[in-house]
């Protein structure tokens, strides 16, 4: 009796181990199971959202450019969907650059995904269905500025009705109809005679806000732009990241005037020398000594903004001397100098006063064969010579603009 006594409360001890050490090996094990199920089914992923922005992006500039940094801005991935040549002339009249050339523009922007060619002028049904079923788009993205058919209806009506519309604020204090009254402006500085039809495109053109150049001295009629922009601005078009200590620096400057696909190329050719592209800007002074009192046709911080939003440019300096020294090349670690073939300017090759003469002496510059024959003169020429169309485009565009909002005033008065 006594030894059964004494043997009760050890087996009890040994039962409340066993059980002890089962739930903690089950726990074990359970923790295990539910540890390799959440590494063996990763956890899905959010879908990006996709926004969508159209456009003709003819003559493109930094306006253009801040609409596509606000529509990056509403979303994950960015698509553009360039307009035709031929769904321009049906709507507003000829463009200045052809199709190739805005499809190499809008793709350098820094804040393009991805880019449709040929995509029509307004948003039909069958359109916006295909890019909310293939391209997955979330959204559609236009600036409030009224885009309108040549009947004087809203291009983006549709995209509204199904609520999947949202809309962003137009940049202020430049337009591609702004800058061609600058362009010809310059035309009439340089000729003697104007003729009635240069005169008459003029005034649609310039709206009557002729002013006297900063650059171009006493009598120049010559418009340029006085817009300065903000800190911020700046900061919202820069990259965040500066170069490497041991990054291979390239640099190359230039005016960068009336910024095209010319550009676009040799820059694109320039950063693949290199880790980093340093863009030097010349100021509007350097710009006039060289091309004459009428340049630029944009001033020094329009023309950096087109080229900070570049998406080959890593970094610019603003107002940049046109001579290339050695403290330059020291202060900002230059491994390489380039300049294209195709120019205003063939500085490069001169004997005398050659302002690359300190990195060709050391033997870190290089000529680079350009890819496209394009210059802001080519621009400028194409203007020149299809007046006409443009005049009637410009006035077309008014008449329209003119409807809507004719049309906007008495909705609101009922």
């Amino acid at each position: 009796m006594g030894s059964e006594g004494g043997g009760g409360p050890s087996e009890t001890v040994q039962q409340s181990s066993r059980f002890v050490a089962t739930w903690i090996v089950g726990g074990v094990v359970l923790g295990l199971s539910v540890l390799g199920l959440r590494f063996a089914l990763p956890k899905k992923k959010k879908r990006p959202i996709r926004v969508y922005m159209d456009g003709c992006f003819d003559m493109m500039h930094y306006g253009h450019c801040n609409a596509l940094r606000q529509a990056r801005a509403l979303g994950d991935q960015l698509v553009v969907g360039v307009v035709s040549d031929a769904e321009i002339i049906a709507n507003k009249g000829p463009p200045v650059t052809p199709l190739h050339e805005r499809m190499i523009m809008v793709g350098a922007v820094k804040w393009v995904d991805e880019v449709i060619s040929d995509a029509p002028y307004a948003i039909t049904e069958e359109f916006m269905r295909k890019l909310f079923d293939e391209y997955n788009i979330d959204y559609i993205i236009h600036g409030d500025d009224p885009c309108l058919l040549p009947d004087g209806t809203d291009a983006y009506a549709l995209a509204k009705k199904v609520g999947r519309y949202k809309q962003i604020k137009r940049t202020e204090g430049v337009s591609s109809t702004d800058i061609v009254g600058r362009m010809l402006l310059c035309v009439r500085e340089r000729t003697t005679v104007d003729s009635p039809s240069h005169a008459s495109l003029q005034r649609q053109f310039s709206h009557g806000h002729s002013q006297k150049s900063d650059d171009g001295g006493a009598g120049s009629d010559t418009r340029v732009s006085h817009f300065l922009p903000t800190s911020r601005r700046i900061v919202q078009f820069s990259n965040s990241k500066g170069a490497g200590p041991d990054a291979r620096i390239v640099y190359i400057d230039g005016a960068f005037d009336l910024f095209h696909a010319g550009h676009v190329e040799i820059l694109r050719l320039a950063r693949g020398l290199g880790d980093f592209l340093l863009v030097g800007i010349h100021t509007d002074q350097t710009v006039s000594a060289n091309r004459g009192g009428h340049r630029p046709i944009m001033n020094l911080h329009e023309r950096s903004l087109s080229v900070l939003a570049c998406r080959y440019a890593d970094e610019v300096i603003i107002g940049a001397p046109g001579e290339v020294s050695k403290d330059m090349i020291t202060t900002f670690n230059i491994s390489l100098v380039v300049h294209g073939t195709v120019a205003e300017d063939n500085d490069f090759q001169k004997e005398t006063g050659n302002p690359y003469a300190v990195p060709i002496s050391m033997g870190i510059f290089q000529v680079l064969d350009s890819p496209l024959d394009i210059t802001t003169s080519t621009i400028i020429r194409r203007i020149v010579s299809n007046h006409e169309a443009y005049q009637k485009r410009n006035e077309k565009k008014a008449a329209s603009e003119k409807r809507y909002y004719e049309g906007k005033s008495y909705v609101a008065g009922d």
